[in-house]
């Protein structure tokens, strides 16, 4: 299997780590639902798991671009929201489009009173900023070291948590000036961070201290990793595997809503809303129709990431890397 070359970066490191967690048949299982251009050469591409099977990403649209587009919903109330779980097939319907900085290499995206945290990646250009998701207008900023490649972010209290890939280090840092305060060492690499808030039937299951907030992690395999918001310390894990057991690898940026962990899946349109107890996807939402013109189909530099959660009004932010759009979306059962 030829890996995909980026003419900015030469091979993209990323998808070298997918060769590593699949093997040709599971990458070809899993570029055969998109449009991506990706196959092995010995073999034609297998169908996806079930879980994934009927969602395909048709070409970038080219709809002309408006200031906002908004419909008309009923939202329930903001705890109610949160806690609803996702379950079957969802299509990604916009409910409004906003300017979206096209340099943000986006890694990590949450929604905090009424501000966007986000995370950027990139050696020498990694970032972590507060951002107005309405105007796009970066409100406060601060650079990562060289060293460090930016990747999935999360607040917990004042806190601002945002790892880094491959230097093992998670970065705390103050909410208000986003000043580095202190890291914290793991095993890996890093790719999504999210906090799972004590909603659960039985929070003690993952968490043994007191079933209090737990932080859920990425690393780009079909394993999520539980750890202690207060030391970084692993917690557990817990493998995600579709409706017929198969692992489902790639998962990159992270969104804990309510008992579920929706992630982004790397190279991939679709996001998966997985059980954070059981590790089973729950629902897949096609987001294809998000992918700007701008976007060219088949370049991992230029993929679906990023998930916030805007509780109040129940709908969700996405963007993607170096998108110049950032969508406000909500998941309508198909």
């Amino acid at each position: 299997m030829k890996p995909v070359e980026h003419p900015r970066f030469g091979i993209d490191e990323k998808l070298r780590t997918l060769f590593r967690w699949m093997g040709p048949a599971s990458l070809a299982m899993l570029f055969g639902a998109t449009s991506c251009s990706t196959t092995t050469e010995s073999s034609p591409p297998v169908p996806m798991p079930a879980t994934t099977s009927e969602l395909t990403s048709p070409s970038p649209t080219n709809e002309p671009e408006a200031t906002v587009e908004t419909t008309e919903t009923t939202v329930g109330a903001p705890e109610i929201a949160g806690t609803i779980p996702l379950v079957g097939s969802y299509t990604a319907q916009i409910m409004a489009r906003y300017p979206h900085d096209p340099t943000a290499f986006t890694q990590g995206l949450e929604f905090h009173d009424g501000q966007l945290l986000e995370s950027t990646g990139q050696y020498g250009d990694s970032d972590r900023r507060w951002v107005d998701p309405t105007t796009g207008e970066i409100l406060d900023v601060v650079l990562l070291s060289n060293e460090f490649f930016g990747e999935g972010i999360t607040l917990v209290d004042d806190t601002v948590f945002q790892l880094t890939w491959k230097a093992q280090r998670v970065i705390r840092a103050d909410r208000t000036s986003l000043g580095e305060l202190t890291t914290n060492t793991y095993d890996g690499e890093g790719w999504g961070l999210c906090l799972l808030h004590p909603g659960l039937p039985d929070p003690t299951i993952l968490d043994p201290v007191e079933g209090g907030p737990i932080l859920v992690m990425s690393n780009g395999s079909s394993e999520l990793t539980f750890r202690d918001p207060e030391t970084f310390e692993q917690l557990g894990t817990v493998q995600v595997v579709d409706g017929s057991g198969a692992e489902v690898a790639a998962l990159n940026e992270l969104e804990c809503v309510g008992g579920q962990v929706l992630a982004n899946i790397y190279g991939l349109d679709v996001i998966v809303a997985i059980d954070a107890q059981t590790g089973s996807v729950d629902a897949v939402i096609d987001a294809a129709a998000l992918r700007p013109a701008t976007a060219p189909v088949g370049d991992f530099d230029y993929v679906l990431n990023g998930i916030a959660f805007n509780r109040e009004r129940g709908t969700y932010f996405l963007t993607g890397k170096w998108w110049d759009t950032l969508y406000e979306v909500e998941f309508v059962a198909s």
